[in-house]
């Protein structure tokens, strides 16, 4: 059975720096792309950044570029997400998600498991 399962989440203000992890199990994910996405209050899921598993190969939305770099740890089963220069609309809950693809994709649906998030607030 794949469990994600976040930390890291918390209250800070602006500008500052946030770790997010997802601690992998279940299965061997060197075939996946690991996501995060994220989602605040009445606004839809939106994509944040993804690496693929095997290569590291990553991607970001153009909201977070240049602040937010995700890595993962294979011996660790682990991915992360350093958030740095963090602003108030970066205020969400963040989930981790796993999609069997070695193709990143911006799209939730292409993403087969999902963590329960970590909430992020960050105040002005």
């Amino acid at each position: 059975q794949v469990q994600l399962v976040e930390s890291g989440g918390g209250l800070v203000q602006a500008g500052d720096s946030l770790r997010l992890s997802c601690a992998a199990s279940g299965r061997t994910f060197n075939t996946y792309t690991m996501g995060w996405f994220r989602q605040a209050p009445g606004k839809e899921r939106e994509f944040v950044a993804a690496i693929t598993w095997s290569r590291g190969t990553t991607h970001y939305a153009d909201s977070v570029k240049g602040r937010f770099t995700i890595s993962r740890d294979n011996a660790k089963n682990t991915v992360y997400l350093q958030m740095n220069s963090l602003k108030p609309e970066d205020t969400a809950l963040y989930y981790c998600a796993a999609g069997d693809t070695i193709v990143i994709s911006m799209a939730g649906s292409r993403y087969d498991y999902w963590g329960q998030g970590t909430q992020v607030t960050v105040s002005s």
